[in-house]
């Protein structure tokens, strides 16, 4: 309630509220200053509301005080009950935990006042779940109730919480929530093998590396908790074998390390060790997490193929020999309790194979072909070995042939064969170094030697310089060498290997003697340039190209200036004003454009328009006006359009070029008046069309047709 102190309780004070909720949530008696709630409130939604009030005169409308501000505040009630905003919950605690352990704690929400009464105090308790779980009634902090949970005999638990407000009191709203607890696994189950001997039978032509079998030991836990290590325990016969776990389904694989024979034993005894790999501490007093099982395995005898006595052979041949001559021998033999003979034949795959015949008997390798090192250097083929009695049981072996060098080809002078030599060389002077390159596989220690042939050692003019490490020079043997007296001198040098047997060859290098600098340097070996009395330094002939070119950019700069200054004109005098035409490519709108004439008087003779500017065209000149004679309304289109076209003719400001306009004139009537029956007073069996037949041949179809229907009228008694 509201009041004034200037209130006298005679109605002369008027009292106003505003702010939040005035006149939706509340409104005021004006004249008493009572403040009334017109709808139900909510303090969840808002819990208090800030009001201005103020006392007005009621006559002059002035405020008799200041306005004053003033709060309500909503009083809650218990109208909400908790909830639990991150329900359903998922937890998990370790199996086998103590009683106590924690699990997972759960909260609710009450939405009203906490600091008004119980109404928000929330209590916890479990609907389901007991004796497995327990919950503090004030944290809602889950709990194991019982000790020693197994996994292995219930992994899924499911509890109902249940939150109370009013402290859990009579009366009290309350919700709930689903818990979904799950017993993780820990590793309290060794590993156990469903039987003590496993039996397994082997062939002995098993290739090592290849699994032979499985066992398999029962670990009830999950995950990294069963996953189980086979070992092999040393003893009889586990050197042949070895053991691995398949991490798919923890088996373990029991795989050959070393070929069987069943001729040799027949049965192999041996224990496996099934173990975890994880271990947990707390369970070690329940006993060894390991066990034992025994693996006897028996071999079976198999029709196995020969068996060669090495895995490769090598051998040697010297490419000059003969054809026919045996260079080696393979030698393979049966095994088997009922030894069979073997049979040798060349695994054919290329030609290269044809140069090698095998005895299918005794396996011994001869020459089929003459052999060249220097064509093909090794030869690599297969030799497979098959028994008599089951020529499907077969076996390959690789063969490897060297073919042996023989000293056949003489040494030659690695290039250049050609060299050169200044006019001015000294003698002693050396102006080549040669070396020598031998086809056939020089032996390590390999020596060559140079020197002059015969016929060459008695001239004056070159020698050559053995240095001992395969290599020579050629020396000038005179002081000063002219071109016009010769030109090339050819020189026979002589090279020798020491090899057996040994090989020379002579080679002929050719020397071209050439005009040099002080420095030696080589300036020309042209024959024409010994006639000519001054010759051209490259440095000269540098200089004459640079000068050319030189000249061919001013030339090329002048052309282009000279163009430019052409265009230049050619714009300027596009550019004056008094060479220009203009083109304006504009078109009227056309009859559409009703912007741009006044049509109305066209489509109306009765409308007589003031005198106005045209709007299409700027004129000149101010516009007369023009009298315009009055339209009768007698008067036909033929008048009309003459009309119209004088006053086009008269007028001034009428645009040079045709144009056309469209005079929407329909005339002022016709002699026959309207043809439509909507104004007719009569009916359409009263109406006489008689008359259409005197308005001539152009009205004759619809005067037979009216006609027609009158004659047919069924309404009509003859």
């Amino acid at each position: 309630k509201l009041h004034s102190d200037l209130d006298k309780g005679v109605g002369t004070v008027k009292y106003t509220l505003s702010g939040d909720g005035a006149g939706t949530v509340f409104t005021i008696d004006e004249t008493t200053g009572d403040i009334h709630a017109i709808r139900s409130l909510d303090r969840e939604e808002k819990p208090f509301y800030t009001l201005r009030a103020q006392a007005v005169d009621v006559d002059t409308k002035k405020p008799l005080e200041p306005e004053s501000e003033f709060i309500i505040k909503v009083q809650d009630i218990n109208d909400n009950e908790p909830k639990f905003l991150d329900g359903p919950y998922v937890a998990s605690v370790p199996e086998m935990s103590p009683v106590g352990a924690y699990v997972l704690q759960v909260k609710a929400t009450d939405a009203d006042d906490p600091t008004y009464g119980n109404s928000a105090r929330v209590v916890y308790s479990i609907l389901q779940g007991q004796p497995y779980f327990s919950i503090d009634p004030k944290t809602g902090v889950i709990r194991t109730a019982l000790p020693n949970m197994d996994r292995e005999v219930k992994e899924q638990y499911q509890v109902l919480i249940q939150a109370k407000d009013m402290g859990g009191q009579l009366g009290g709203l309350a919700g709930t929530t689903t818990v979904n607890i799950t017993l993780t696994d820990v590793n309290d189950n060794p590993p156990r093998f469903p039987k003590s001997i496993f039996h397994l039978k082997v062939p002995e032509s098993s290739h090592v590396g290849s699994a032979i079998g499985r066992i398999r030991a029962v670990d009830p836990d999950f995950g990294k908790n069963a996953e189980i290590e086979y070992n092999i325990v040393p003893g009889d016969g586990g050197n042949l074998f070895d053991i691995a776990t398949d991490e798919n389904t923890q088996e373990g694989v029991i795989k050959l390390k070393k070929p069987l024979d069943f001729e040799t034993k027949k049965a192999y005894t041996f224990k496996v060790e099934a173990s975890n790999l994880h271990l947990d501490h707390r369970f070690h007093s329940v006993g060894p997490f390991k066990d034992t099982a025994t693996v006897k395995i028996n071999v079976l005898d198999m029709d196995e193929p020969p068996v060669f006595s090495k895995p490769m052979y090598t051998m040697e041949v010297y490419e000059d020999t003969p054809v026919g001559t045996i260079i080696g021998a393979v030698t393979a033999q049966d095994l088997d309790a009922g030894s069979s003979s073997v049979r040798y034949f060349i695994d054919w795959k290329n030609d290269v194979d044809s140069y090698f015949i095998i005895d299918a008997t005794e396996g011994t390798i001869a020459t089929n072909e003459l052999l060249d090192r220097e064509s093909t250097a090794q030869y690599n083929f297969s030799i497979i070995a098959s028994k008599v009695s089951n020529p499907l049981l077969t076996s390959k072996v690789n063969v490897i042939i060297n073919v042996l060098d023989v000293n056949e080809f003489p040494p030659e002078i690695s290039v250049p064969y050609e060299t050169s030599v200044c006019e001015n060389a000294k003698p002693g002077q050396v102006i080549q170094t040669v070396t020598a390159a031998d086809k056939d596989l020089s032996p390590a220690g390999q020596r060559f030697s140079f020197r002059l042939s015969a016929e060459a050692s008695n001239k004056p003019n070159f020698t050559v310089h053995d240095y001992r490490n395969n290599t020579a020079g050629i020396e000038t043997r005179r002081n000063g060498y002219s071109r016009r007296q010769q030109e090339l001198y050819f020189l026979p040098v002589v090279i020798e290997d020491s090899s057996y047997p040994v090989q020379s060859s002579t080679n002929t290098m050719t020397i071209r003697v050439c005009r040099c600098d002080s420095d030696g340097t080589i300036l020309s070996c042209n024959v024409e340039a010994v006639f000519l009395p001054v010759g051209l330094s490259t440095g000269a002939l540098i200089a004459i190209l640079l000068c050319i070119v030189i000249l061919l950019v001013i030339v090329v700069l002048y052309v282009a200036l000279r163009r430019q200054k052409k265009k230049d004109t050619l714009m300027t005098s596009k550019e004056d004003i008094r060479d220009n035409v203009i083109h304006y490519d504009d078109e009227g709108g056309g009859e559409e454009d009703t912007q741009a004439f006044d049509i109305g008087a066209l489509r109306n003779p009765k409308v007589i328009e003031d005198n106005k500017i045209r709007r299409d065209i700027k004129p000149d000149t101010l516009r007369f006006p023009r009298q315009r004679p009055p339209v009768e309304d007698n008067t036909d289109i033929r008048d009309f359009i003459n009309q119209r076209l004088q006053e086009n003719d008269v007028d001034p400001t009428a645009p040079p070029y045709d144009s056309l306009a469209t005079y929407a004139y329909e005339g002022n009537g016709s002699v026959a008046e309207s043809l439509s029956s909507i104004d007719s007073l009569t009916t359409e069996a009263d109406q006489d069309y008689d008359y259409l037949s005197d308005w001539g041949p152009r009205f004759k179809i619809l005067a037979d047709m009216f006609g027609e229907e009158e004659s047919y009228n069924p309404d009509k008694v003859t």
